[in-house]
C-alpha cells in the first residue's frame, strides 16, 4: 500500500526543517480505517463509526534503505480491530493519526485488498503489512 503525507504533516515538516519552527511528533501514532479516501486534507468524515471501533496504536521499525523509495519503516505489531457490531461498509483506506480520536492525519493510503465488513467480522493488519516510504 502506497501512503502519502497529509497537508498537515507536509506543512509541519517544511516549517520544522526549513523555517526552524519546532514540531513535536506525537508520542503515539494510531491507525484509522475508512470507507473512502480521506485525501490530502486528512478528513475523517468516512472513518468507521461503529461504537465498538477504536483506532489502534501502532509502532514502527527503524527506518531502513529501500531501493525503490529511499527509506521505509514497517509496523512492528499485529493490529486487531474489535469485532464489528454494525455494518462498516467496505474498508478502502487507512490513515495514520496523531490522536486516538479526532486529531490530525499524518499519512494516508489505499488498502491493497478492500474488504466489506459485516456485523461479526474482524479486521487484522499483520505486523510488517503497514509500510511508510520516503524518497
Amino acid at each position: 500500500m502506497a501512503m502519502a503525507k497529509t497537508r498537515y504533516l507536509e506543512g509541519k515538516i517544511l516549517d520544522h526543517v526549513l523555517r526552524n519552527i519546532p514540531y513535536t511528533p506525537p508520542t503515539t501514532i494510531y491507525l484509522a480505517l475508512f470507507t473512502a479516501d480521506p485525501g490530502e486534507a486528512g478528513g475523517i468524515a468516512t472513518e468507521i463509526t461503529d461504537p465498538a471501533y477504536q483506532r489502534k496504536a501502532v509502532t514502527f521499525s527503524t527506518a531502513v534503505d529501500d531501493v525503490e523509495s529511499g527509506k521505509l519503516v514497517k509496523s512492528t505489531i499485529d493490529l486487531d480491530f474489535a469485532q464489528a457490531t454494525t455494518e462498516w461498509g467496505t474498508v478502502t483506506h487507512v490513515m495514520l493519526m496523531d490522536a486516538p480520536t479526532e486529531g490530525n492525519g499524518l499519512y494516508y493510503g489505499t488498502v491493497t485488498n478492500p474488504k466489506a465488513i459485516s456485523v461479526g467480522d474482524f479486521i487484522k493488519v499483520p505486523a510488517s503489512e503497514l509500510v511508510v516510504k520516503e524518497d
